[in-house]
């Protein structure tokens, strides 16, 4: 899903992402890529394999680069979470120690509370085998993503992204559903009850509700049909022109005679 809106005001902030041992630096750079697209600009790198900074990542990034051109280097886990008063560690491997659990969702929210108190950061590990246990026992919780029991396994940038994802959404506010009208503007009722009389004329005239008895409800049927669509004031002269069109005479001069069932 490619676009960026230069117009808009970017979101940033958000707690820190710490990616200890990162080996490629495409992978630093698309995980900095995941972290813009949630808003997260504080990336931390413990001991990245291929040295920092990297031109690979920077290519990776796809723009990112208010997160990559403000990346810290650290030698040490303990160093990177040094300021941080709250720190989840994603693992998905059953550790055995005695801490909290979270889901994504739920370290989110948590972040969003503690955010007033002091700076939060999650923990991510190397590709291949995640964090050591003595990075997670640096952790107040562990994170883990509900994902398929039988494969779970998730790319770097795809695992911050998730988290991230989870962490901007705990704020926004955009609807669950909204129409795309290019800018039109929807039908009124008046326009509407217009239309439904348009077509329930041709209707009639064209002999469709030929039975007398089932006319009221395949009329109200036609009318709900027209009222879940969300008309826009053009689509409602669109189909007036429709009906008009359709209603017409026959080339031969003869009308029209097409009948329907309710």
């Amino acid at each position: 899903m490619a676009g960026t809106d230069s117009t808009k005001t970017p979101t940033l902030g958000g707690p820190a992402i710490i990616l200890v041992d990162p080996q490629l630096g495409e992978n630093i750079g698309t995980a900095a890529r995941a972290m813009l697209n949630c808003g997260l600009t504080d990336l931390r790198l413990v001991r990245p394999r291929d040295g920092w900074p990297n031109p690979k990542a920077v290519r990776a990034s796809s723009g990112a680069d208010v997160v990559i051109d403000n990346a810290r280097l650290y030698d040490r886990t303990e160093d990177a979470v040094a300021d941080l008063t709250r720190v989840y560690a994603t693992t998905a491997r059953q550790r055995y120690m005695v801490k909290p659990v979270v889901t994504p969702r739920q370290a989110a929210a948590e972040m969003r509370a503690a955010a007033e108190i002091g700076p939060c950061g999650v923990l991510f590990g190397r590709e291949r085998t995640g964090l050591e246990n003595d990075d997670l026992a640096l952790a107040d919780a562990l994170l883990n993503v509900p994902l398929n029991p039988g494969f779970t396994s998730l790319n770097l940038a795809q695992a911050v992204l998730l988290i991230g994802y989870e962490w901007f959404t705990a704020a926004d506010d955009t609807p669950g559903r909204s129409l795309s009208d290019a800018g039109r503007a929807p039908a009124t009722k008046d326009e509407l009850v217009n239309l439904f009389h348009h077509l329930e004329q041709e209707l009639d005239a064209a002999e469709f509700f030929h039975v007398a008895a089932k006319r009221p409800s395949m009329v109200r049927n036609l009318r709900n049909m027209l009222q879940r669509a969300d008309l826009t004031d053009q689509e409602v002269r669109t189909l007036h022109g429709v009906i008009t069109a359709l209603s017409g005479r026959r080339l031969d001069g003869r009308p029209r005679t097409s009948k329907g069932e309710g």
